[in-house]
């Protein structure tokens, strides 16, 4: 029994061991399952990845009054009629393009020794063209001899003719050899077609099972994220595919204009290609600029194929997608590459295609399954820690130069104000968090502290607001958490704004706390009120309790006392007092940075005697520009 409180111990200590052991049995175990069983998943996968297309044209003929049984095949027969379509129409027009091709033999043969001789003082480029010709020369089959040949005049020998007869193939082995190959790819198209059916016409009934398994005890939520899921997926699907269809469209057009050969198979190709993420449209040029220079003598062909793909795809890419499903997939960029290489070596050519689609329902089911919160955070595009989270791990690490371009970066939408209330104090607030926990020690604080005064002083010098877009996905994210700015974040008040006890040199005092972070709240705070024309000088609590009067002290209008570390009101309601007494007629203004219960601020105000109490900048840059200049502040 002596034994048990140690088995216990050593149990939860080797707890995460076991977890990490079980989390890659796991991934082994799916990762073998579909790469062995891809003969079966693979058809599932298309067959629900095409239900996600051709679910809005079965809702169109349901709404024609079209019975649900003949709808949903219908829809698929002639989908599938039209990919046959497509397959017939590229072997027809590859078949038309391999027989001319003997014909551009000279003039690729002409165009390569000139490329030599233009190249002959370019040792590289020489070495790159004597490579390409002596690789055709060995893909050219070699002319037989005459005299070699038995039988022939001029041959010096008569060799034996030897004939080795093998037996008779079996009839079920020569059909099997021939039949083989083409039942493969039928039964596939075959296993689509069941599956897509099934899945159009179970659709409801799929829905509810997938319900059940997500768990069905919040069923408004499940359903809400289901229906949100499937009606995100097939838009998207929907618009992936319009896009690539009218690509292929201008390409086979252009191509067609500029007089490429076969340009519809390679506006076919292209469309198709184009699923393939990030290489797909260069990888469809490839034919197309090669075909071109065989057709044409000179190089205006290749330069203006070059030029059709070095302009159709950005503008698709860049200014078509962001405005057809999103500035994104929802997936970052390494997840694509990563899902793209882990798909093909699983299934192939075929997984290529269907890399981001499928990643794209990964990250739809991570960011709506609780249980799968995971995929989002490894997947998706969203930053994976929020703003404030990102300011403080960056001044843990000691590195502010990222959180002072992100600042810029939000500048370009955001007013400064904006941006310290809901990311830079925030941060300070995990800070103070940490501290309060005991999880800083004093190097980690005197660090801290100096990264964050290092930002602030830095975007002192940031332009005010101006119009722009962020620069990347956390800056981004940054904007969206930050929210609109206020009306007062476009004020600047003018020296003929201010009321006449306030045109002195500094008519603000702000006064920090104690904390090792207080400092750079106030500093902050006196920055933006100096940005709007309220120009503010600073100081410690500990300097005024030492009798160390500020500068120029029968100027000052407002004092303003920063708190982030928690402190009794009781000292705080002293302090304020003191100050009232010091300076007549000083109006008073205390920050609790901390967050507190909104119901309760009026009680404080009361308790602490102050005339302002606020727990944002925003608030306190309103207070200020309400007492300066009444007028002034109430027009903007």
């Amino acid at each position: 029994m002596s034994d048990d409180p140690i088995t216990a111990r050593l149990m939860r200590q080797a707890m995460p061991v076991f977890t990490i052991l079980a989390s890659c049995l796991l991934v082994v175990t799916i990762a073998s399952m579909l790469y062995f069983g891809r003969d079966i998943i693979v058809p599932v996968v298309l067959a629900i990845l095409l239900s996600f297309v051709l679910v809005p044209a079965v809702r169109v003929l349901r709404r024609a009054m079209v019975p649900r049984a003949a709808a949903a095949p219908l829809v698929v027969v002639a989908a599938f009629a039209a990919i046959i379509g497509v397959g017939l129409l590229i072997t027809t027009e590859a078949g038309q393009l391999a027989s001319d091709l003997p014909r551009y033999q000279i003039t690729i043969r002409e165009k390569i020794a000139s490329v030599k001789e233009a190249t002959s003082g370019s040792g590289t480029l020489s070495r790159i063209v004597d490579m390409v010709q002596d690789l055709g020369e060995e893909l050219q089959p070699a002319p037989s001899k005459d005299e070699d040949l038995p039988g022939r005049s001029g041959s010096r020998a008569n060799p034996l003719h030897v004939v080795v007869a093998t037996p008779q193939a079996a009839l079920a082995t020569t059909l099997g050899a021939f039949v083989g190959p083409i039942l493969h790819p039928l039964a596939t198209a075959g296993l689509i077609l069941l599956f897509t059916i099934f899945i159009l016409l179970q659709r409801e009934d799929l829905r509810n099972r997938a319900i059940r398994l997500a768990g069905s005890g919040d069923l408004r939520r499940t359903t809400a994220a289901i229906d949100d899921a499937t009606s995100r997926l097939s838009r998207f699907f929907l618009a992936q595919l319009a896009l690539n269809i009218a690509f292929g469209a201008v390409i086979g057009t252009g191509l067609w204009v500029i007089g490429v050969p076969s340009p519809i198979l390679f506006g076919v190709l292209a469309a198709i290609l184009r699923f393939v993420p990030y290489i797909g449209g260069a990888i469809s040029a490839l034919l197309p600029l090669i075909l071109a220079a065989a057709v044409d003598p000179g190089w205006s062909m290749v330069i203006a194929t070059a030029l059709l793909f070095l302009i159709v795809e950005p503008i698709a890419g860049h200014v078509v997608e962001p405005l057809l499903y999103g500035h994104s997939t929802g997936l970052s960029p390494l997840a694509v590459i990563l899902a793209a290489t882990v798909w093909t070596f699983l299934w192939g050519p075929i997984g290529l295609v269907l890399a981001t689609p499928i990643t794209v329902c990964l990250v739809v089911l991570g960011r709506h399954v609780d249980r799968l919160w995971f995929l989002d955070v490894i997947l998706g595009d969203q930053p994976a820690l929020a703003p404030p989270e990102i300011f403080y791990q960056r001044m843990l690490a000691g590195d502010p130069a990222e959180a002072i371009e992100q600042g810029r970066q939000v500048l370009k939408a955001r007013a400064l104000v904006t941006y310290y209330d809901e990311v830079v104090l925030a941060g300070l607030r995990l800070a103070q968090d940490d501290l309060a926990r005991g999880a800083l020690d004093r190097s980690r604080q005197s660090q801290v502290g100096a990264a964050i005064r290092t930002v602030v002083d830095r975007l002192k010098l940031a332009p005010m607001k101006r119009s722009g877009s962020a620069g990347n996905a956390e800056a981004a994210a940054a904007i969206a958490a930050a929210g609109p700015d206020r009306s007062s974040a476009g004020i600047v008040l003018a020296r003929d704004d201010l009321a006449a006890n306030w045109r002195g040199a500094t008519p603000i005092l702000c006064v920090s706390s104690r904390g090792p972070f207080d400092e750079a709240a106030t500093l902050m705070l006196s920055q933006i009120l100096g940005r709007h024309g309220l120009a503010a000088q600073m100081t410690s609590l500990a300097d005024l309790r030492a009798d160390k009067r500020p500068e120029r002290a029968d100027e000052i209008a407002m004092i303003c006392f920063s708190y982030l570390e928690p402190v009794s009101l009781s000292q705080i309601r002293l302090t304020v007092r003191q100050a009232r007494k010091e300076l007549p007629g000083v109006k008073v203004l205390v920050g609790f940075w901390r967050e507190r219960d909104p119901s309760t601020l009026d009680r404080l105000r009361r308790t602490t005697s102050a005339d302002v109490l606020v727990t944002s900048l925003n608030d306190a840059l309103d207070a200020a520009l309400r007492y300066a200049a009444p007028g002034r502040a109430g027009r903007g």
